[in-house]
């Protein structure tokens, strides 16, 4: 696994995973970018999210159990002026038959195999999540 980070004007590069996918990341305006994209710290918070998805996906699918719908809040918190996260808070939203009890399991073997959630762990940010069952429309 590899990622490239090129310049590409002010504050903004893009980044490759090498693969043939890129994204550009850059400061808002207020930090003097121009708003091209998430900032790097933004882009750490953003793929934790996306790697609970994921996994709450494979995992339900290893349960045994569909959903028609999924989102995952992250909320990064920097408390005390520390320079990264100290706490994350996930909100997992989830439309399912399945029941209370197995989205939470579900949702608990996510935390426990998520890579970035892993690395969040061990770098000790604490991290708390609540789950919302949404009902079908």
């Amino acid at each position: 696994m590899k990622a490239t980070t090129t310049w590409t004007q002010g504050t903004a590069s893009v980044i490759t995973d090498n693969r043939g996918h890129e994204t550009i990341i850059d400061l808002p305006e207020a930090k003097g970018g121009q708003d091209l994209g998430p900032t790097a710290f933004e882009l750490c918070l953003m793929s934790y999210s996306g790697c609970v998805n994921t996994i709450f996906n494979i995992v339900a699918k290893k349960m045994r159990f569909d959903f028609t719908a999924l989102e995952v809040d992250t909320t990064g918190i920097q408390k005390d002026g520390a320079p990264t996260f100290t706490d994350v808070e996930v909100e997992l939203r989830v439309e399912s038959e399945a029941s209370d009890e197995k989205i939470e399991s579900c949702l608990q073997k996510t935390l426990k195999m998520c890579p970035v959630g892993v690395l969040f762990h061990q770098a000790g940010v604490n991290t708390t999540y609540k789950i919302e069952k949404l009902q079908k429309a």
